[in-house]
């Protein structure tokens, strides 16, 4: 991340400290997954390869998915680890495309496990991103994302849900799961949350949301069901493979559907895309 900013104090060079890509290593079109494992998951998919690289936790692979040049980069968990892939991305493509693709438990009781999670927009439970805005300030996934991955999962014949999830800066206490030797503030947050309409639980959907934002790019996020938190349910092992690999193929078949909307909108000489240009 070159920069003349003695406040940055980053070693010097053209590879990211952290994920270790260098120019042109990346596509426009990027999945972030959390899981440095389903990387390999995202590779058997692809046509070609081009890049595989991983460092400390951070896993990533450049390739063709239907022609289209792709790439994945796994952000472990939480926002903070988020807040370093997005930034050491944008060191090296100005305007990418993310779709977060991830794991979730599910806080409606209409919602299954093995369903899917498309996220419009994400209450900011995390402290993260606001190191960067306002408290009130909203983590929004870009509309024409949110329609790619609904395209996405009616096309596969999956089922989906599209509204609010909470982003969580933890995977207990910060989700109101009880535990027996440590007390938590907030024991009835999931029924808070459940009131007011959210979703789903997940761990990084709202520090992918505002920073993509503040960076003018678009972004969206769709997470598996493995917990089904209204009854007390959490996905076996087969389960979550199966939600795993629907996750996966919805956030490839909407980056197709994205590079679609993306030719017709340059075709038209319009500034967005909008349903009347879909043919």
């Amino acid at each position: 991340m070159p920069t003349t900013d003695p406040r940055v104090a980053l070693p010097s060079g053209d590879r990211q400290y952290h994920i270790d890509l260098g120019p042109g290593e990346l596509a426009e079109y990027i999945l972030l997954p959390g899981d440095p494992d389903r990387i390999a998951r995202i590779t058997e998919r692809l046509e070609s390869v081009e890049v595989e690289r991983r460092h400390r936790e951070f896993v990533s692979v450049t390739g063709s998915y239907r022609g289209i040049r792709i790439s994945a980069v796994a952000t472990g968990i939480g926002t903070d680890n988020v807040e370093i892939v997005v930034a050491e991305i944008l060191a090296l493509v100005p305007k990418p495309t993310f779709v977060r693709i991830g794991s979730s438990g599910a806080l409606r009781p209409e919602i299954e496990l093995g369903d899917l999670v498309i996220t419009t927009g994400a209450v900011r439970l995390e402290t993260t991103t606001s190191w960067y805005v306002h408290e009130g300030y909203p983590a929004v996934a870009d509309p024409g994302v949110v329609l790619a991955l609904v395209e996405a999962a009616a096309r596969l014949g999956l089922p989906a849900h599209v509204g609010i999830t909470a982003t969580a800066p933890g995977f207990f206490g910060p989700q109101g799961r009880p535990i027996p030797q440590l007390p938590i503030r907030y024991p009835d947050l999931a029924d808070e949350m459940r009131r007011q309409g959210v979703l789903n639980f997940e761990m990084e959907a709202s520090a992918v949301l505002v920073l993509a934002g503040l960076a003018g790019c678009r972004a969206g996020a769709v997470c598996g069901v493995f917990a089904q938190r209204d009854r007390g349910e959490f996905a076996d092992a087969e389960m979550r493979r199966t939600t795993e690999s629907r996750t996966i193929d919805v956030g490839l078949e909407a980056l197709s559907v994205i590079v679609e909307m993306d030719r017709q909108r340059d075709m038209a000489a319009a500034p967005l895309w909008r349903p009347s240009l879909w043919r």
